[in-house]
């Protein structure tokens, strides 16, 4: 059994079980997916430095990117209709489970001045954004590729922001006291 899967079952579970009432095991909130968002701004128009941005997002989550263009042309930022302004990474099952671990455990401690992670990131639907500013605080990003700032999102089936916050702080996020 998957680490980050055996803390759900030995950890969460228990946890949202004693300090919220739910009438079936498949109300329990859980984690479906983790969706990962990176813009490439000027890079767009340079495909050899797409495609080691592309590299990059692959090291980080074992699955290849999908390219992200622009629907409409907007001259003031010289973006052009049909032009690769981002790419994005959707993670489910194993995939997902060993990201997540990645991040809880080597990622968000490796980050400059680590205070935890804000409340307030933690949406009305329990979907948890995270900006993380410096690839570089993954492992398998080496010196030499250019750091690249990331947008994470986990996309929780819960009910309110409370049970959010505890089924992410039992699987080992630390968020800020306010």
């Amino acid at each position: 059994m998957h680490p980050f899967v055996q803390t759900y079952q030995t950890v969460a579970v228990p946890a949202l079980t004693k300090q919220f009432t739910y009438t079936s095991t498949y109300t329990i909130p859980k984690i479906e997916k983790v969706v990962i968002n990176l813009g490439i701004g000027e890079a767009g128009n340079n495909s050899g430095t797409v495609e080691q941005i592309a590299g990059l997002v692959k090291k980080i989550s074992g699955q290849n990117p999908i390219y992200t263009k622009a629907r409409i042309a907007v001259s003031g930022f010289k973006i052009r209709q049909g032009m690769i302004v981002g790419m994005k990474v959707t993670l489910r099952g194993e995939r997902m489970n060993d990201f997540l671990q990645k991040l809880t455990t080597i990622a968000l401690p490796r980050t400059r001045d680590f205070r935890g992670l804000t409340p307030t990131s933690i949406t009305a639907d329990g979907s948890l954004h995270l900006g993380i500013k410096d690839s570089m605080i993954f492992p398998e990003v080496s010196q030499e590729n250019s750091s690249h700032s990331l947008q994470v999102t986990l996309v929780a089936k819960t009910q309110s922001k409370e049970e959010a916050r505890l089924l992410y702080e039992s699987l080992g996020f630390i968020f800020q006291n306010n």
